[in-house]
């Protein structure tokens, strides 16, 4: 089985107050627009974030063209694997962007030892399927969860989402205006950056808080 990539790292000056293991969605690299705006925006609040790219992913940037995502059993073994190359995974909190975040939960759903999840964008829902949630698990998460989600996702609107039952575990920060990449349109006055600053704080926020 293919290994994940090496880690890329972004690191506080002083003592991080936690560490987030960051996957990559489905069509983007680890070091997409998105995934570095919010590494360096979690930054800001002390978090360390270390960044990996899935074997689909890694092998298209060594030339490979165009993949699609792994299969799940891959996409888990890979998480897993980058997990332990952490330098203290039991403190490790793990999380992603859409695909990524959602394996994240997976994951810690599967028993993995960390104090929490972070997702931004979790994908509730294939656009335009409503019937074809991915939820299941969510109910009986063992560690907290929170989802930064924008709260006109294709993947999971405010509205949408309301009518879910996701677990006590799991908590929800809605972006305003946001999208999937929690980016507002711009008659709504705000920016994207302020949103990724905004999701940023609130996840810093909550790993701070579970680390206790």
């Amino acid at each position: 089985m293919s290994e994940p990539s090496a880690l890329l790292w972004d690191r506080p000056a002083g003592k991080p107050h936690a560490t987030l293991l960051f996957a990559h969605g489905a069509g983007a690299p680890m070091d997409s627009d998105f995934m570095t705006a919010m590494s360096t925006a979690l930054v800001v609040h002390g978090i360390a974030v270390a960044r990996f790219e899935f074997p689909y992913m890694a092998r298209r940037r060594a030339g490979g063209g165009k993949r699609p995502p792994d299969r799940q059993p891959v996409l888990l073994a890979a998480f897993h694997d980058a997990l332990r190359a952490m330098p203290d995974s039991a403190r490790c909190f793990i999380g992603g962007k859409s695909m990524g975040g959602r394996m994240a939960s997976l994951l810690a759903a599967e028993g993995a030892n960390v104090p929490g999840v972070v997702c931004f964008g979790y994908p509730f829902h294939p656009p335009g399927k409503l019937a074809t949630t991915r939820t299941a698990h969510l109910p009986g998460l063992p560690v907290p969860m929170l989802v930064c989600q924008g709260v006109r996702d294709p993947f999971g609107t405010q509205e949408q989402v309301a009518g879910y039952l996701l677990g006590q575990n799991v908590s929800l920060h809605w972006v305003p205006d946001g999208d999937h990449d929690l980016k507002p349109r711009k008659a709504s006055g705000l920016t994207h950056r302020e949103n990724i600053a905004a999701a940023a704080a609130a996840a810093s926020a909550f790993m701070v808080r579970a680390s206790r």
